[in-house]
């Protein structure tokens, strides 16, 4: 299980001298289920990272990617073709992207 998200949770609690218990209060959650987010053996919801992000006072746009790297990575890890199928993904989030902000420009 990728945990790209979870190892850096900690070491934005670890360097900002927190407890697990105040990062957990302030997301409402208890300091066990913080610790299994930040060892691997649990996922973080999406909802929860932006609060990840204010509680750890940390970028909501780096704890994101994290994030979905490493639900990408539970996909496709150990898929001979993994690499290939985020490649064709990419470019087609690629495309999307560039379409709506086609239409968003009215052009």
């Amino acid at each position: 299980m990728a945990n790209q998200f979870g190892t850096r949770i900690r070491q934005l609690r670890e360097d900002g001298r927190l407890l697990q218990k105040q990062v957990a209060d302030q997301l409402h959650i208890d300091p066990p289920m913080l610790s299994k987010i930040e060892s691997g053996d649990r996922k973080a919801k999406k909802e929860q990272v932006n609060l990840f992000a204010q509680a750890l006072q940390a970028d909501g746009e780096e704890l994101l990617t994290l994030w979905l790297a490493d639900h990408l990575l539970d996909v496709v890890a150990g898929e001979q073709l993994g690499l290939k199928a985020i490649t064709l993904a990419g470019a087609q989030i690629r495309d999307h992207l560039k379409d709506n902000l086609t239409l968003a420009n009215g052009i």
